[in-house]
């Protein structure tokens, strides 16, 4: 393929909307969390944990001590974008974060995130 041909395909994929999850396959806990790019996200994190200087320092402790082999990346679900003009894809985003959070509970010995205050 050329350059323009390759180009235009870039532009014309679909970037996977949803949640997704970092989950310590040795304890079971997870960081639970939600993006408009999924792929870009869960590249971040891992990133940001092989270069020790993810936010969320209970799971670069973990990392730190189980190293990379005992962590998994998932996404969770995803979201279709709808075709209408005034669809708010951010706010069926949130809502279906709110839905994993609820199920999976991955606060305090069960996970990384946050309790919601």
């Amino acid at each position: 393929m050329d350059k323009r041909t390759l180009k235009r395909h870039y532009k014309e994929t679909e970037i996977p909307v949803g949640v997704y999850r970092v989950v310590n396959i040795k304890s079971g806990r997870s960081l639970v969390g939600s993006s408009t790019n999924l792929p870009a996200i869960l590249n971040r994190h891992r990133a940001d944990l092989k270069m020790g200087g993810h936010r969320n320092r209970d799971l670069q402790r973990d990392w730190d001590e189980l190293g990379e082999g005992a962590f998994a990346f998932e996404v969770l679900d995803t979201l279709k974008p709808g075709g209408d003009p005034g669809y708010d894809m951010k706010r069926d985003l949130r809502a279906l974060e709110e839905l994993w959070l609820e199920r999976l509970a991955p606060y305090g010995d069960a996970g990384y995130n946050a309790r919601p205050k």
